[in-house]
């Protein structure tokens, strides 16, 4: 039940902050909102580091390099949404992006990428990403 929770609360904070990203980037633009989301995100988990004080951070030499370089696919997400909303709306962008989402993910689940648990994909899963596909279509039309 908490991994529900937190997924809601995590996909509504997301399309709150591509709101708040797109409105700053009407003032000041695209990148500069990107990196005021970027910076401002470093400061809170930071402090929230500070706080927790675990002693986890010890152990990021065990972490692949290459993984160490994904806040930098936040900026690309980041400007990618901005822009996105600009030229196709929130609603419309939110259901491109969860698609794309849905997508990479079953790339990675079928195939086993990244230490995941090899799935096997069922017609179910296509027919559901086919009926996200529609509803966009539908949508757009």
């Amino acid at each position: 039940m908490a991994g529900i929770i937190f997924a809601l609360l995590g996909g509504a904070l997301i399309t709150l902050q591509g709101v708040a990203n797109s409105r700053i980037s009407q003032d000041i633009g695209t990148w500069q909102a990107a990196t005021i989301t970027q910076f401002t995100g470093f400061l809170l988990a930071f402090l929230l580091l500070l706080i927790v004080r675990d002693g986890l951070w010890r152990r990021v030499r065990q972490v692949k390099p290459l993984y160490l370089t994904s806040g930098a696919l936040a900026a690309i997400i980041i400007s990618g949404n901005i822009t996105s909303i600009h030229h196709i709306g929130v609603t419309l962008t939110i259901a491109v992006v969860l698609i794309a989402q849905l997508g990479i993910t079953f790339i990675i689940d079928s195939r086993g990428w990244f230490g995941v648990v090899k799935q096997k994909m069922k017609l179910s899963h296509f027919i559901g990403i086919a009926m996200m596909v529609a509803g966009v279509i539908i949508m757009k039309m």
